[in-house]
């Protein structure tokens, strides 16, 4: 199960399910990855100028940027390797849910929105995108070396097809297959 809090510092939210987006992006990353615990996930919106802020501050880049991951966990063995997490249950665990704190997902709206038209696809794809991408580096992935971008981006892919979010769907399309791949995570809990 994931807990998702979620923070909006925009005035204008998206006008699609973008909670339930990444709900259920962030739970079928942590099924895809064997993630064995319950996962807590930090998710703010924001604009321009706090993630080019944020950015400057925490990675040294003084530029606006579409997404940033801030991991809580260290994965020494490599990515996906929870066994980092055994016996330190107490140092990861957030003591008034009792879930693993994964870390924070930064996302800028107004990247969502041009990204979305650059790429001639839905907000909501480019969305669920980001937070896959993000979700992947919060479990220790990367994509410094050619082959490192290329295994993201093929689980950031199989992820999206799991839930329906693909370029080929519409909107509404999209927001169906989130509906039932909520549906049915639902019945598994």
């Amino acid at each position: 199960m994931v807990i998702l809090n979620t923070e909006v510092e925009t005035e204008k939210k998206p006008d699609y399910p973008w909670e339930e987006a990444a709900y259920c992006v962030c739970s079928r990353v942590l099924e895809q990855e064997g993630f064995p615990y319950d996962g807590e996930v930090e998710l703010l919106l924001t604009t321009p100028e706090e993630i080019r802020a944020m950015n400057r501050e925490h990675r040294d880049t003084d530029r606006v940027t579409d997404v940033l991951s801030f991991p809580m966990l260290d994965y020494e063995e490599g990515p996906a390797d929870f066994s980092v997490v055994e016996g330190m249950e107490l140092m990861y665990e957030d003591p008034e849910t009792g879930a693993i704190m994964l870390g924070d997902i930064v996302i800028n709206l107004d990247r969502v929105r041009e990204q979305a038209e650059s790429y001639g696809h839905s907000e909501l794809r480019e969305f669920a995108f980001l937070v896959a991408h993000s979700m992947l580096h919060l479990c220790g992935y990367d994509h410094m070396t050619p082959e490192e971008a290329a295994v993201m981006e093929e689980k950031q892919d199989q992820v999206l097809r799991a839930i329906g979010i693909t370029r080929e769907a519409s909107t509404e399309e999209q927001i169906r297959s989130l509906h039932q791949y909520r549906q049915q995570l639902n019945r598994e809990v």
